[in-house]
């Protein structure tokens, strides 16, 4: 718990402004997080911190590398990434989690620990097939852009007929005979 006390930042008494902190870390801290995604790595972390009466305002600037086994051959290999996040801690009566962006801490509580959302953020800007450079080719660059656009589907008003237009002209005759016994 050593390495993850350095990302403690005490927030009682603290003035409504802006606090920056800068944080380096390596192995140790991915090893204390008890977690199997990652295991090496070494990373930079400038926080930015506004404080205001009702809320609290983490920018996180994270840049480094992490070592992963590719899925292909196994591997290890070098990932370098580079993270730009924020996180909203609104003070409140109780800790919840409202989005992935913002949470509502007690208004009672004197120290927060950022390590948690840190790592999130690296995890967040790893790819999700760990493929050895060396063995990432064209076809894999264009199917991961491809991917991106998979399940969208997109329509403009230009595509679609007015449908009560279409509906007066394919009339099924056997609706108009129904018609003529209803008696319209």
């Amino acid at each position: 718990m050593k390495e993850l006390s350095k990302y403690n930042i005490d927030i009682y008494g603290l003035e409504d402004k802006q606090y920056d902190y800068d944080m380096e870390s390596g192995d140790a801290f991915f090893q204390e997080l008890e977690q199997d995604l990652i295991e090496q790595g070494h990373f930079k972390t400038h926080v930015v911190l506004n404080k205001s009466a009702t809320m609290i305002q983490l920018n996180f600037h994270t840049i480094g590398s992490v070592t992963l086994t590719c899925d292909r051959s196994l591997e290890p290999f070098e990932e370098p990434f580079d993270s730009d996040e924020r996180i909203i801690l609104k003070f409140g009566d109780h800790d919840e989690e409202l989005t992935d962006e913002i949470e509502i801490i007690n208004r009672n509580t004197h120290r927060i620990n950022i390590a948690r959302y840190i790592f999130d953020f690296i995890a967040l800007s790893l790819p999700v097939k760990k493929i050895h450079p060396d063995l990432r080719s064209e076809e894999d660059e264009v199917e991961l852009e491809e991917g991106e656009e998979d399940g969208v589907l997109v329509y403009s008003s230009a595509d679609m007929e007015d449908p009560e237009t279409e509906e007066e002209e394919k009339v099924d005759p056997r609706w108009e005979a129904l018609k003529k016994l209803k008696g319209e």
